[in-house]
């Protein structure tokens, strides 16, 4: 989640008007429970604020109908809402992973809904990287790589051939696969799925505004001139992947840094374009709740907007591209949550018997580094469980804390798999 501009924080300061319950429970139940055919999950107010003022006008209902309370859910945020039909909730964590992690899983096992069937589409704001969009652009991940999960020197005290004072647990350099997981550095996801998104995505009008397109030709300056080449383009839909750190990074610096960590920790296929403080954590929630039989991981869908650059255009420092310089994405960044967002939903749902109900069969390996959903995983060391996946109701034993394996850079570049666990 990225911050925002002085004016829009004022916004997300108090809880939304618009978020005021009408009334707590409604008929969309279906043997006592809501059975959404899509969850949309904000993080904080303004990506709330945008489906409730703007899908009423919209023939797919009001998420002013129904408003479901359950132990666990943000303090700030109370309430998960519905459409009368139940076909469409949205629920707003609150930012940073912990608040993500848990306002999703105490909705999911609140008892009020079954999400075996739901599709979860992630819809935030981000930091985007001008090697691939603009203010205003939206991507959709197949990727998000928990890129913070590292040691971590000051700058000034790392070694002095070093670029960055990053690097992976179990290792002595930077850019050198962990030799510990803890089995959320990256969570990968259906290719297939975000194919489809991307498709009903392309079809909305994405806003835009003056003063941000004037900032993205900023970045012309660069050499080569194709380095920033998309951030003076206007806002479009790409594929492209997020990045997860509770630590608010900026900076060309770090940037160029969590690119080689997105590559390293992905065999070379992961390409960092958004940032984002949450969307480990709830994927991760997905993954053990899927485990449980009570969701889908294969309908998750992770869609974020470019509401600010994370580095700045040449001739401008850090400081003055996070801090001082207006660069006006917020807004535009919030409108095309909605204006692909919406398009997504409706896509689902028109398709719903032809093509979602039953699933989309993902082509690809989709999960954790551990392989916890089975299949073989094509990062990092390889499944814990000989591609079998975890068990539910913890069948699998209480063996595999943290996984131990021998640096390298992955199964592509074929290191061998080390049998040997380390426990916390």
């Amino acid at each position: 989640m990225r911050f925002f501009s002085t004016v829009a924080a004022t916004l997300a300061v108090a809880q939304s008007a618009f978020a005021a319950p009408h009334n707590d429970h409604s008929k969309p139940w279906h043997r006592g429970k809501i059975s959404p055919k899509v969850l949309i999950i904000s993080l904080f107010s303004p990506e709330a604020d945008v489906w409730y003022k703007n899908l009423p006008s919209s023939d797919l209902g009001n998420l002013m109908d129904v408003n479901v309370t359950a132990p666990g859910l943000s303090m700030l945020f109370p309430h998960v809402h519905c459409v009368a039909d139940g076909s469409i909730c949205q629920m707003t964590t609150g930012e940073s992973e912990i608040n993500a992690a848990a306002t999703v899983m105490a909705a999911a096992l609140s008892g009020k809904f079954d999400l075996k069937e739901t599709y979860f589409l992630i819809a935030g704001i981000a930091g985007i990287n001008p090697k691939y969009g603009t203010l205003g652009g939206v991507a959709l991940a197949k990727y998000t790589v928990q890129v913070a999960l590292q040691y971590e020197f000051d700058a000034r005290e790392m070694p002095a051939n070093w670029s960055t004072g990053y690097f992976g647990y179990g290792t002595n350099a930077p850019n050198v696969y962990p030799g510990n997981a803890y089995g959320t550095e990256v969570l990968e996801l259906s290719e297939t799925l975000r194919d489809l998104a991307v498709g009903f995505a392309s079809k909305a009008n994405l806003s835009t505004d003056p003063t941000a397109t004037a900032y993205g030709q900023l970045y012309k300056a660069a050499q080569p001139a194709s380095l920033y080449a998309p951030a003076s383009q206007p806002p479009s839909v790409v594929k492209c992947d997020t990045v997860t750190s509770d630590v608010y990074f900026s900076g060309t610096v770090l940037g160029n840094a969590f690119e080689e960590v997105t590559k390293v920790w992905t065999n070379g296929t992961g390409e960092y374009c958004m940032t984002a403080q949450e969307d480990s954590a709830v994927l991760e929630v997905l993954v053990r709740l899927a485990i449980e039989g009570l969701v889908d991981f294969s309908r998750a869908i992770l869609m974020r907007t470019g509401s600010d650059f994370d580095r700045p255009p040449p001739n401008e420092t850090a400081f003055d591209n996070l801090r001082i310089a207006d660069q006006n994405g917020f807004e535009i960044a919030i409108d095309n949550i909605y204006l692909a967002g919406v398009e997504i939903v409706r896509g689902i749902l028109d398709g719903w018997h032809s093509t979602f109900r039953k699933g989309v069969k993902p082509a690809n390996y989709i999960g954790d580094i551990f392989g916890s959903l089975g299949g073989e995983p094509d990062f990092g060391p390889g499944s814990t469980t000989d591609g079998a996946g975890y068990r539910p109701n913890g069948l699998s034993g209480d063996n595999m804390r943290r996984r131990s394996f021998s640096s390298g850079m992955g199964r592509k570049a074929g290191y061998a798999r080390r049998s040997d666990v380390g426990l916390n």
